[in-house]
């Protein structure tokens, strides 16, 4: 006995997509599919940054520094917002806390 699988029906599709048409529905699909790659790329690098921040923020502090540079923050805040307008600066902000803490 084979097992059969079925096409989703257009219903189906709207819903998981919003589509309209088979067409549409598997562009979003793919689209999707790049998405969730892209995502996990993303969560990866912002793991590795997050570890190597707590690299730089260990060796700061054992040499007598402060647990966090300013400076250093307001650059990347530049960056993010010269690179993504406004809301890099959100970014920016999101990525610093996770990767050195609240201050």
């Amino acid at each position: 006995m084979t097992a059969t699988t079925t096409e989703p029906t257009t219903a189906e599709t709207a819903e998981r997509t919003g589509a309209r048409t088979t067409e549409a529905a598997e562009l979003i699909t793919g689209a999707r599919e790049r998405i969730d790659t892209l995502d996990d790329r993303i969560i990866g690098l912002v793991q590795e940054r997050m570890a190597v921040s707590a690299v730089i923020q260990k060796e700061r502090i054992a040499s007598g520094g402060r647990r966090v540079n300013l400076s250093r923050e307001m650059e990347i805040l530049a960056t993010y917002r010269d690179a993504l307008g406004k809301p890099g600066t959100t970014l920016a902000m999101t990525l610093l806390e996770l990767c050195r803490g609240r201050i």
